[in-house]
């Protein structure tokens, strides 16, 4: 219960949440009904940048979700990013759209080791909308997966969202469900991966971050 309450803070939101306090006490100085707005935003940015412990199925032939959040977008034999000159190839791709009420820390779906990272600058539309997904500000992530998977995971920003915080490099090797990033104040994460797996999730749905399965692999 105590985790659920007060969850650990992520690094990224301490400046913010120092930031906050500060302020509010300021503005109770001011004005009880202005400390009163202060505190439910101090509030409001402590559970913005929490970073609950996660528990994944730890089993490399599913999928978990790499965000916490709605799941927008569905689409097969779509043209993998050119970033990575994968426009040749054909991939599912599962988008999620993260609103500001949402977790934001980011999720490996599988143990995997990463073979890129390519940060590209751009727009700030909505993230639901499926434009997000090629003209806005996004971070991709190139891995493979201990089974040989390839797979993108792509952290893009949002209508509100400003800063893009990835922490994975070159060769780095991760867990399923550890955290590689988080995306500040509303945004979207993109899934990229290949038809040797079957969907679980359906358009609409919500799901939790290194738990949800989204996807199953064919036997």
């Amino acid at each position: 219960m105590l985790d659920i309450l007060l969850p650990k803070l992520h690094r990224e939101g301490q400046k913010f949440l120092v930031i906050s306090l500060i302020v509010t006490f300021i503005l109770m100085l001011v004005s009880k009904f202005l400390g009163l707005f202060g505190i439910v935003i101090t509030i409001w940015i402590f559970y913005f940048f929490r970073d609950p412990k996660r528990f994944p199925i730890k089993d490399n032939n599913y999928l978990v979700s790499p965000a916490d959040g709605m799941i927008c977008q569905i689409s097969d034999n779509v043209q993998g990013p050119k970033e990575f000159s994968l426009e040749n190839e054909k991939f599912i791709k599962v988008s999620i759209f993260m609103n500001v009420f949402d977790c934001h820390v980011n999720r490996f779906p599988i143990d995997c080791k990463v073979d890129e990272v390519f940060y590209k600058p751009g727009e700030y539309l909505n993230a639901s909308l499926d434009d997000a997904s090629l003209n806005n500000e996004r971070n991709l992530i190139k891995i493979t997966s201990t089974l040989k998977d390839k797979i993108v995971v792509t952290q893009v920003a949002g209508l509100v969202a400003r800063r893009i915080v990835s922490y994975c490099n070159n060769t780095d090797e991760y867990k399923q469900g550890q955290s590689f990033g988080i995306i500040r104040f509303g945004s979207r994460v993109d899934l990229f991966f290949s038809n040797k797996f079957e969907i679980l999730v359906r358009k609409g749905q919500t799901v939790t971050g290194g738990e949800s399965l989204l996807a199953k692999r064919k036997i």
